[in-house]
């Protein structure tokens, strides 16, 4: 299944999906693109496998995406050698544990650079304390690997051994920062190729003074990392446990210029615009930041009209993006009011059509 996954063409295929966005983008006279690689193995902090029983026996599988057809995965060469480690570790604690491995169909691993792991058991059962118990000593087993916390997952049920996310350290020109990454919620998962964007985000908005405000903001993964090149940030994020990761990460790195708002980039645009008012911005008066900078890293489908609109009154945007073909879409209606200055390509998932964007742009 992984015959395509080989560290000697992994140069060959980052030319090509170089020249691949070179040709989708082509209409747009981009200036050289800054191409960022990836490691070529051992890149990724998260990976989830369905769990096949086969008698006494039971092991990871992968589905073609095409095919249906299912694959038996023993390694997993892209994902970190923590998450391999943890793989094989588990099997074979819960091969002959019945508690453990009855009726378990789903394995989540999510690890950090700085070390932690967390895993997640899926079930088809309902989890009692027999299981709390059992589940218990397997981390204990699995912690002389590394320190790891384990969730027991079922229908309305959620058992947390004994935290439900891990804290990762990224490092950005020279300086650690600290990340709080909770289970099921949006990271990075090529956490070296996420450092080298924040680098180029940060290194793009160096002696930008004025505000920035990010949509989309997440755990605060850019807004934390640039939170030094500005007066004040103004994050704006949907999902409740992502902007309470974000205000724990902002504490924990001691900034005191970031300001968090749930609401999604709709209701920011209705917000700046005085269509309505929300209950979530008492004590924000809108109008006293200086709409300089604008990062946004939008969800697959890109940018909705209105935020388009929004965004295209800044003076300068940063757009990192998931999808060339929405990225393009929108680059055709922010290229009336903007030039593109930066144009980068980060290789976060390498040996697959998937690619990571990102464009600066300034007013015209």
């Amino acid at each position: 299944m992984f015959s395509h996954i080989h560290p000697d063409n992994y140069q060959q295929q980052l030319q090509d999906k170089t020249q691949d966005i070179s040709t989708t983008f082509a209409e747009f006279a981009l200036p050289s693109i800054d191409v960022f690689e990836s490691e070529p193995l051992n890149y990724r902090q998260r990976a989830e496998f369905r769990v096949w029983h086969e008698g006494d026996d039971l092991f990871y599988i992968m589905f073609d995406s095409k095919t249906k057809q299912k694959f038996k995965v023993t390694d997993f060469p892209v994902a970190s050698t923590l998450i391999n480690d943890f793989m094989k570790a588990l099997l074979e604690q819960i091969r002959a544990n019945q508690v453990l491995r009855q009726r378990l169909f789903q394995v989540d691993f999510l690890v950090t650079l700085s070390g932690e792991a967390l895993i997640s058991l899926l079930y088809h059962k309902q989890l009692d304390d027999e299981w709390t118990e059992q589940a218990q000593q397997l981390k204990a087993n699995l912690s002389i690997i590394a320190p790891v916390d384990i969730i027991g997952r079922a229908k309305k049920q959620k058992i947390i051994l004994d935290k439900d996310y891990v804290s990762e350290v990224l490092t950005v020109a020279g300086k650690q920062f600290n990340y709080q990454q909770v289970e099921n919620s949006f990271t990075q998962p090529n956490a070296k190729v996420n450092e080298k964007m924040l680098l180029w985000a940060q290194q793009a908005t160096q002696g930008a003074n004025g505000d920035l405000i990010e949509l989309y903001c997440g755990n605060g993964n850019f807004s934390i990392a640039l939170a030094q090149n500005f007066d004040r940030v103004l994050g704006t994020e949907i999902s409740k446990t992502s902007v309470r990761s974000a205000q724990v990460n902002i504490a924990g790195n001691n900034i005191s210029n970031i300001d968090i708002v749930r609401m999604s980039s709709e209701e920011f645009s209705q917000a700046m615009n005085g269509e309505r008012e929300f209950r979530r911005l008492e004590g924000f008066d809108l109008t006293q930041y200086s709409y300089d900078t604008v990062l946004v890293d939008p969800p697959r489908a890109g940018l909705d009209p209105d935020s388009t609109e929004l965004v295209s009154r800044f003076k300068k945007i940063i757009y990192i993006s998931c999808n060339p073909e929405t990225l393009k879409d929108n680059l055709t209606e922010l290229v009336k009011t903007h030039n593109i200055e930066k144009f980068a390509l980060f290789d976060q998932f390498p040996y697959t059509h998937h690619v990571e964007t990102g464009v600066i742009l300034t007013k015209k």
